[in-house]
């Protein structure tokens, strides 16, 4: 996908740079894979801020993801490929043989008009979902279960995938894009192929009000606060003495908040950060 960059003509122009997105084929999601999405705000059930940072933004109508893959043996056609605005990857939409429609996060590559299948037999090309155990060693893959039947958990964001590293009884270890690696068990589903839209990252914004539309609130930093609203606030000029908390008072910034006890701790070969535990 390649990258669209603007003349300066306004101050909003000057930095942005935008994708291109010449692979959608459609601006129109279909409807009855289409739901409500309510914006929240950041705010609980209390009607409290419980989530900083977050309001406003552009209305959005959420799109129904099949991420468990589950219709096996019953080939289906890609009929177009879509704009998510919930997700950071695009979305292809399935028409199956026997009438169900469907939407899939769509893999780099991957065509209108193409076929596309899930099970043990599908082919290993790009798009076809597979168990595990079914896949060689080598291959990328993303939409990753991390539990039988339950969905695509792993390697869903644009331009992300994970190598099949190997294969031992009844797991398979996988490297994941946070260099991460750990072992799945070999019954769970994951489809072959990276993520498209790989350019996002190297994407602008271009002006702070693009950020509120996405939803975005701004964030201000602790040192700026006076000292009644966080612990960093106050001081005469800027003080560098303090280690890092949050408003609450708990250390951040490499503070070790994973549960030394996770019953996930027994599938992690190696974290992403040598000595992490």
């Amino acid at each position: 996908m390649a990258l669209k960059v603007y003349k300066p003509i306004t101050p909003g122009t000057r930095a942005r740079i935008d994708l291109k997105r010449e692979e959608l084929t459609t601006n129109k999601p279909e409807k009855s894979l289409t739901s409500g999405l309510k914006s929240q705000g950041g705010r609980g059930a209390g009607g409290r801020i419980s989530v900083r940072h977050q309001g406003g933004g552009h209305k959005r109508k959420y799109r129904i993801i099949d991420f468990k893959r589950d219709k096996n043996g019953i080939p289906g056609t890609v009929r177009t490929i879509e704009y998510d605005p919930n997700r950071s990857a695009s979305i292809a939409l399935i028409f199956y043989a026997d009438g169900e429609k469907r939407y899939i996060i769509a893999p780099k590559g991957l065509q209108v008009g193409q076929k596309i299948m899930s099970g043990e037999n599908a082919p290993l090309t790009v798009g076809n979902a597979l168990p595990l155990e079914a896949i060689p060693v080598g291959f990328t893959v993303h939409n990753i279960e991390l539990t039988i039947g339950r969905g695509g958990q792993l390697a869903r964001s644009a331009g992300t995938s994970a190598l099949v590293a190997a294969k031992e009884g009844d797991y398979v270890t996988i490297r994941l894009p946070s260099s991460e690696v750990r072992r799945v068990h070999k019954k769970c589903y994951a489809t072959i192929g990276t993520v498209g839209n790989e350019d996002l990252m190297n994407t602008q914004l271009g002006k702070a009000g693009r950020k509120r539309w996405l939803g975005f609130r701004p964030s201000v930093r602790g040192m700026a606060m006076n000292p009644v609203d966080h612990p960093l606030g106050g001081g005469e000029g800027a003080g560098k003495g303090h280690n890092p908390v949050t408003p609450w008072g708990q250390p951040c910034r490499g503070y070790k908040t994973r549960k030394k006890r996770k019953v996930s701790n027994n599938f992690i070969v190696s974290r992403r950060k040598a000595g992490r535990r």
